[in-house]
This record gives C-alpha cells, sequence and structure tokens, in this order.
C-alpha cells in the first residue's frame, strides 16, 4: 500500500487535545470532527490540508486522553498516515483501529520538513522524500495489521471477516 502527499510539520507532545479540541468531543463523525482538527494550535491546518497529505511530528504524538476522535479528525481531514518519533501507546491502537496508519522513524523525522511531498510504502516501511531525493525505513506493518488499515479499520475489516471476504 503506497501514500503520497504533502508533509504538515509538529513538535513533540501534540497531545489528544491539540488534535481535536475537547469542545467538540460531542461530534462522532470523520467529516465534523475534520472541520476543528488542529485548530488550537494551526489554525490555518484545515484550509491548508489535502485528500493524501502526511503529518511528520517529533516525539509523544497523540499523547493525553485516550478517544477515538483524534485519528478520527486527522483521517476525516484526509490525512493519510503520521509518521513520528514515537507515539503515544493508546493512541497507536486508536489510530490502527480507525485506519489511519502510523510510523516511527526518527531518520525521516530529522530530515524531512514542512511542505516536503513523501511517498511512504506501508508494506515495505519505506519512506521517500521526495523533494529531497533521500529513502529512510521504519519497521513495516505485520500482515495482520496491513489488513485492518487496508479495510478502512478494525470494524470494516470485522465485517469483512464475518461475511468471508477477503
Amino acid at each position: 500500500m503506497s501514500l503520497k502527499g504533502k508533509v504538515h510539520k509538529y513538535g513533540a507532545n501534540i497531545d489528544t487535545d491539540a488534535i481535536i479540541p475537547a469542545r467538540y468531543l460531542n461530534l462522532d463523525e470523520a467529516a465534523q470532527l475534520a472541520e476543528h482538527c488542529m485548530e488550537d494550535i494551526d489554525i490555518d491546518f484545515v484550509k491548508r490540508v489535502k485528500a493524501g497529505d502526511i503529518i511528520v511530528a517529533e516525539t509523544n504524538f497523540g499523547c493525553g486522553s485516550s478517544r477515538e476522535h483524534a485519528p478520527l479528525a486527522l483521517k476525516g481531514s484526509g490525512i493519510s498516515c503520521v509518521i513520528a518519533k514515537s507515539f503515544a501507546r493508546i493512541f497507536f491502537r486508536n489510530a490502527i483501529n480507525t485506519g489511519l496508519p502510523l510510523l516511527e522513524c526518527e531518520e525521516a523525522v530529522d530530515n524531512i520538513k514542512a511542505e516536503d511531498t513523501v511517498e511512504v510504502d506501508l508494506s515495505s516501511g519505506k519512506i521517500t522524500n521526495l523533494s529531497s531525493g533521500k529513502t529512510f525505513t521504519s519497521k513495516p506493518y505485520p500482515e495482520f495489521m496491513m489488513q485492518i488499515i487496508a479495510a478502512g479499520g478494525l470494524v470494516e475489516h470485522t465485517k469483512k471477516k464475518s461475511s468471508g471476504a477477503r
């Protein structure tokens, strides 16, 4: 599975309240949440983000509350994946459950700038900065997690498995 998009870059400790402020937790549709994604730390994010774009961040991305709203807001806004040095554990699981791929790769984060165009091959873990020509490698997903992501999340994956589809 290959993804390609323009980079939106952020620092360390971007918590779930920064991704989707708590005042919007009464919303549960990805499109509604996307309208407010990142607004407290980047007011123009929703105006700039395009389908397929990629977030690159420092350490501990997704820390804070353990709510699925945060990865849903990112996915709903068009973000195709997040690359960071590290992720909060519960955010990582929630992201996979909602079908938002995350990659950990310190070298990529250190060598990718905002506005660069990046291509990611989830099957191999290969991250290519098309703007600089540099390539980095993160740990690829195991097959079962690739199936969950490809299906659009755990619920869709479970529906397909229970219906006998592959």
